[in-house]
């Protein structure tokens, strides 16, 4: 009768009978605050409200599986309470006691009472498992940031790397074309110092004494120009405009064009003067613009090699 108590509390306190008969066999017949805790966990089963089929020779109510459950006989209005098998009864030996109705509903109201405190309870569990839940995607999401700024940081770096090895590397180019003009100059002055001498003596001067050796440079028609302003027109019609040292290399001029045209990354090009035509080589790109006749003023076309 323990069970069909516990069933009929169950039932009495609003439960469905599919689910209370569940709850019954599932704890062991273990009392009412067991079947309700059972109840509370297994509420979202898929197989919640499936009708329970209870094992071969075990029937809920009874220990005879051949006497049907208490719960399921009729009760005529007015019969006896003492043989009345769906009446809940405490057994003390071979004598039975009904419950009488107050009783009963002390029960029942004892019984909701605590159904609420544990429902409470676990509405309290679940605030504080969502909780730390929150905290943990906080604190993961700060981490996955910190990963990305660091990310960012380490790509950043490389990317100031490289632009530093590329600036030292053009800087150590135009050094070398540097050394290799200078280098020029003096072979030049070595060849050429002793015959320009010479042409000086014996030229005819109507205005006195004979001027400086030539040996000293270049022409001061040439040393007028510092600086040289260059037009490059790029592929698509754009035009970019610079000033140039006159003694840089034409290289300064590509470096330039490879920073600041529009042209796609890695795509290799050449330069050429339009009129007259000449088309640059490598060795063209050695030389400073002075030599290759830029100076004060020239354009230049970007052309595909």
């Amino acid at each position: 009768m323990a069970e069909q108590t516990t069933l009929d509390s169950l039932l009495e306190m609003g439960f469905d009978r599919n689910r209370a008969e569940k709850a019954v066999a599932h704890t062991g017949n273990q009392g009412i605050e067991r079947a309700m805790d059972w109840l509370m966990e297994h509420e979202g089963d898929p197989d919640i409200d499936e009708p329970y089929v209870p094992p071969v020779g075990n029937v809920l109510g009874g220990s005879d599986p051949q006497l049907p459950s208490p719960a399921a006989q009729p009760t005529a209005e007015g019969a006896d309470p003492a043989t009345d098998g769906g009446d809940q009864m405490i057994h003390d030996g071979d004598t039975k006691q009904p419950m009488t109705e107050e009783e009963k509903r002390e029960q029942i109201k004892r019984l909701e009472e605590l159904m609420r405190v544990k429902q409470e309870e676990r509405r309290e569990r679940e605030r504080a498992e969502e909780v730390d839940r929150e905290k943990q995607r906080r604190r993961q999401g700060q981490e996955l940031l910190q990963v990305k700024q660091k990310l960012q940081e380490d790509e950043m770096k490389k990317m100031v790397d490289l632009r530093r090895r590329e600036k030292n590397d053009d800087k150590m180019a135009k050094q070398r074309v540097r050394d290799k003009i200078a280098r020029d100059r003096e072979e030049r002055a070595l060849k050429f110092g002793g015959g320009s001498s010479s042409r000086a003596v014996t030229s005819p001067s109507a205005e006195g004494p004979p001027s400086s050796p030539p040996s000293q440079g270049p022409p001061p028609a040439k040393k007028d120009y510092n600086e040289c302003r260059i037009q490059v027109r790029m592929l698509d019609g754009s035009a970019l405009t610079s000033v140039f040292k006159a003694q840089e290399p034409l290289a300064a001029v590509r470096v330039y064009i490879q920073m600041n045209g529009d042209a796609p990354e890695g795509q290799d090009f050449t330069l050429l003067s339009p009129y007259p035509r000449r088309v640059y080589t490598e060795l063209d790109m050695e030389k400073p613009l002075q030599e290759l006749g830029l100076v004060p003023s020239a354009v230049l076309v970007v052309a595909k090699k």
